[in-house]
């Protein structure tokens, strides 16, 4: 006799059913960051197309085409007044403007590299407190420093000469922090120590080692460095009344106040601006491979 034992209430084993897992595409995320970038792009670089058409018009386009419209083509005419005008004072100041940002941005990024070197390796009393006025050197704007380089210049008798714009640009606070940071990261207390020990002089290490080692650093240095002296009109403005040494953001400023009464002028600036910008494409473009370096030098490869 078989017995079936039977048990009240049982129920059988229930399975839960496994939780749905919602995966969010990416579709959406990726979407919105592409076309935030490309306004971005678009509000960027919407000027320098404007410019890029305008420096094709003539005078008569210029001032009754739709400013985004291309128009027929004048370039090389224009390009040909713009450095006949004076006798060719716009080559001058386009001369003037490299050799301010050529000149001293070379010269700031080699004082900087020693300052930040001597920073990063030398313990001496009161080193934060020099590295701190060297932050807040970078905390104070040009445009609170031309008065009081004006009258310093004008102590000396040195306004209106070709040193009281490029002494101004071989100093850059920020350039010395970067310095520093990079020098600590990049230049070794070891290697220092082994060359020390094998007789090097501390000039001779900062020469032919420590500027090999920040190379890359330096160069984002001069490149910052150039841009903000080519840019730079304040000062030029403050300091100069000679037409023959101004650069050629203030030379272009020049002309532009006076299209009322010379309206031909208007097509020059144009032109002009667009001439001006290419100095500083070729720079970046020339030395955009260490820069680059410079960018991804503290990448850690896992």
């Amino acid at each position: 006799m078989t017995l079936l034992t039977r048990t009240e209430g049982a129920h059988p084993t229930a399975h839960p059913r496994p939780a749905v897992r919602t995966r969010r595409s990416p579709l959406l995320p990726t979407a919105g960051a592409v076309l935030f970038l490309a306004l971005t792009a678009l509000y960027m670089l919407l000027p320098v197309y404007w410019l890029l058409v305008s420096a094709t018009k003539s005078q008569s386009d210029l001032v009754t085409t739709p400013g985004l419209l291309p128009a027929a083509w004048h370039l090389g005419d224009n390009l040909a007044a713009l450095f006949a005008e004076q006798d060719g004072i716009y080559t001058r100041w386009l001369l003037n403007s490299l050799a301010q940002a050529g000149a001293g941005a070379t010269v700031a990024t080699l004082l900087a590299a020693a300052a930040g070197y001597a920073l990063a390796k030398y313990r001496f009393p009161g080193r934060e407190a020099v590295f701190s006025v060297v932050l807040g050197g970078v905390l104070v704007p040009a445009t609170a420093l031309a008065l009081p380089l004006f009258l310093l210049f004008a102590e000396v008798d040195a306004t209106n000469t070709f040193w009281s714009v490029f002494l101004p640009g071989t100093v850059s606070p920020f350039g010395v922090y970067l310095a520093r940071i990079f020098a600590e990261a990049s230049v070794p207390d070891e290697v220092v120590e082994a060359a020390r020990l094998d007789g090097a002089g501390e000039l001779r290490i900062f020469a032919t080692i420590a500027l090999r080692m920040m190379a890359p650093a330096l160069v984002t240095v001069f490149l910052f460095q150039f841009v903000v002296i080519w840019n730079n009109f304040l000062l030029p403005l403050v300091m100069l009344q000679d037409q023959r040494l101004y650069p050629v953001t203030l030379g272009l400023f020049t002309w532009q106040s006076q299209i009322s009464r010379l309206p031909e002028l208007q097509t020059l600036t144009v032109v002009g601006a667009l001439v001006s910008v290419v100095p500083i494409v070729l720079t970046f473009l020339l030395l955009q491979r260490h820069w680059r370096a410079g960018l991804s030098a503290g990448a850690v490869k896992s």
